[in-house]
Protein backbone atom coordinates (compact mmCIF):
# COMPACT_ATOMS: atom_id res chain seq x y z
CA UNK A 1 0.00 0.00 0.00
CA UNK A 2 1.28 3.55 -1.24
CA UNK A 3 1.81 6.21 1.74
CA UNK A 4 -0.67 9.19 1.47
CA UNK A 5 1.52 12.27 -0.67
CA UNK A 6 2.45 14.92 1.77
CA UNK A 7 2.24 18.35 -0.16
CA UNK A 8 5.12 20.54 0.05
CA UNK A 9 3.55 24.41 -0.73
CA UNK A 10 6.98 26.65 -0.92
CA UNK A 11 5.16 29.89 -1.28
CA UNK A 12 6.02 33.62 -0.35
CA UNK A 13 2.72 35.86 -0.60
CA UNK A 14 0.34 34.43 2.49
CA UNK A 15 -2.85 35.47 -0.11
CA UNK A 16 -1.77 33.41 -2.96
CA UNK A 17 -0.55 30.58 0.17
CA UNK A 18 -4.29 30.86 1.19
CA UNK A 19 -5.94 31.21 -2.30
CA UNK A 20 -4.20 27.72 -3.22
CA UNK A 21 -4.79 25.90 -0.13
CA UNK A 22 -8.45 26.82 -0.18
CA UNK A 23 -8.86 25.77 -3.82
CA UNK A 24 -6.83 22.44 -3.73
CA UNK A 25 -9.82 21.40 -0.82
CA UNK A 26 -12.27 22.68 -2.54
CA UNK A 27 -11.68 20.21 -5.32
CA UNK A 28 -11.52 17.45 -2.82
CA UNK A 29 -7.54 16.96 -1.93
CA UNK A 30 -7.66 16.31 1.33
CA UNK A 31 -3.88 15.19 1.96
CA UNK A 32 -1.71 17.67 4.55
CA UNK A 33 -0.36 20.44 3.19
CA UNK A 34 2.96 21.47 4.94
CA UNK A 35 3.79 25.41 3.77
CA UNK A 36 6.70 27.20 3.42
CA UNK A 37 7.21 31.01 3.15
CA UNK A 38 10.92 31.11 2.38
CA UNK A 39 13.07 29.02 0.49
CA UNK A 40 16.01 28.65 3.40
CA UNK A 41 13.01 26.92 6.02
CA UNK A 42 11.90 24.59 3.16
CA UNK A 43 15.31 23.17 1.86
CA UNK A 44 15.91 22.59 5.92
CA UNK A 45 12.99 20.61 5.99
CA UNK A 46 12.94 18.97 2.45
CA UNK A 47 17.10 17.75 3.09
CA UNK A 48 16.89 17.91 6.92
CA UNK A 49 19.18 18.08 9.96
CA UNK A 50 22.42 16.14 7.81
CA UNK A 51 21.57 18.30 4.43
CA UNK A 52 20.78 14.91 2.36
CA UNK A 53 17.74 14.35 2.09
CA UNK A 54 17.55 11.01 3.19
CA UNK A 55 14.94 11.71 5.90
CA UNK A 56 12.73 12.29 3.24
CA UNK A 57 13.52 8.59 2.38
CA UNK A 58 9.94 6.66 1.68
CA UNK A 59 7.74 9.36 1.73
CA UNK A 60 5.70 10.84 -1.15
CA UNK A 61 6.01 14.45 -1.89
CA UNK A 62 4.23 16.62 -4.10
CA UNK A 63 6.21 20.09 -4.69
CA UNK A 64 3.74 23.35 -5.05
CA UNK A 65 7.36 25.90 -5.82
CA UNK A 66 6.84 29.93 -6.36
CA UNK A 67 10.02 31.04 -7.98
CA UNK A 68 10.40 34.35 -6.66
CA UNK A 69 10.87 33.62 -3.20
CA UNK A 70 12.69 36.19 -0.89
CA UNK A 71 15.71 34.38 0.39
CA UNK A 72 16.39 31.97 -2.57
CA UNK A 73 15.10 31.40 -5.95
CA UNK A 74 12.50 28.75 -6.86
CA UNK A 75 15.66 27.74 -9.75
CA UNK A 76 18.37 26.91 -6.84
CA UNK A 77 15.36 25.03 -4.83
CA UNK A 78 14.33 23.38 -7.61
CA UNK A 79 18.27 22.36 -9.12
CA UNK A 80 18.88 20.89 -5.82
CA UNK A 81 15.84 18.41 -5.75
CA UNK A 82 16.33 17.35 -9.09
CA UNK A 83 19.98 16.33 -7.75
CA UNK A 84 19.19 14.95 -5.23
CA UNK A 85 19.13 10.72 -5.14
CA UNK A 86 16.27 10.93 -2.62
CA UNK A 87 14.35 13.78 -3.67
CA UNK A 88 14.75 13.80 -7.71
CA UNK A 89 11.71 11.79 -8.09
CA UNK A 90 9.13 13.66 -6.55
CA UNK A 91 6.86 16.37 -8.71
CA UNK A 92 7.81 19.51 -8.90
CA UNK A 93 5.16 22.04 -9.73
CA UNK A 94 6.58 25.81 -10.66
CA UNK A 95 3.44 28.31 -9.68
CA UNK A 96 4.76 31.71 -10.07
CA UNK A 97 3.77 34.64 -11.82
CA UNK A 98 6.79 34.31 -14.20
CA UNK A 99 6.12 33.62 -18.00
CA UNK A 100 9.46 34.31 -19.42
CA UNK A 101 9.53 31.50 -22.02
CA UNK A 102 13.42 31.33 -21.15
CA UNK A 103 12.44 30.70 -17.52
CA UNK A 104 9.55 28.25 -18.34
CA UNK A 105 12.47 26.01 -20.64
CA UNK A 106 14.55 26.27 -17.94
CA UNK A 107 12.47 24.69 -15.54
CA UNK A 108 11.39 22.16 -17.74
CA UNK A 109 15.17 21.51 -17.78
CA UNK A 110 16.22 21.02 -14.65
CA UNK A 111 13.02 18.54 -14.49
CA UNK A 112 10.03 20.28 -12.89
CA UNK A 113 7.17 18.10 -13.70
CA UNK A 114 4.48 21.26 -14.58
CA UNK A 115 4.44 25.38 -14.72
CA UNK A 116 2.00 27.23 -14.13
CA UNK A 117 1.62 30.84 -14.40
CA UNK A 118 -0.55 32.22 -11.74
CA UNK A 119 -3.55 34.01 -13.52
CA UNK A 120 -3.65 37.76 -12.45
CA UNK A 121 -7.38 38.03 -11.88
CA UNK A 122 -8.52 36.20 -8.90
CA UNK A 123 -10.93 34.36 -10.39
CA UNK A 124 -9.12 32.46 -12.80
CA UNK A 125 -5.91 32.01 -10.35
CA UNK A 126 -8.39 29.99 -8.08
CA UNK A 127 -10.34 28.21 -11.14
CA UNK A 128 -6.87 27.25 -12.25
CA UNK A 129 -5.55 25.77 -8.64
CA UNK A 130 -8.83 23.83 -8.37
CA UNK A 131 -8.16 22.11 -11.62
CA UNK A 132 -4.57 21.71 -10.30
CA UNK A 133 -6.47 19.92 -7.41
CA UNK A 134 -8.48 17.87 -9.78
CA UNK A 135 -4.96 16.54 -10.98
CA UNK A 136 -3.05 16.12 -7.67
CA UNK A 137 -6.47 13.70 -7.01
CA UNK A 138 -5.42 11.33 -10.04
CA UNK A 139 -1.52 11.87 -10.05
CA UNK A 140 0.29 8.50 -9.21
CA UNK A 141 3.52 10.06 -7.13
CA UNK A 142 6.53 7.90 -6.26
CA UNK A 143 7.96 7.86 -2.88
CA UNK A 144 11.33 9.20 -2.16
CA UNK A 145 14.32 6.86 -3.41
CA UNK A 146 15.17 3.94 -0.66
Amino acid sequence: MSKPVTIIMIEDDEGHARLIERNIRRSGVNNQIIPFTNGTAAVNYLFGSDGTGLDQKGHALLILLDLNLPDMTGIEILRRLKDNKYLKCAPVVVLTTTDDSQEIKRCYELGCNVYITKPVNYESFANAIRQLGLFFSVIQVPSAAI
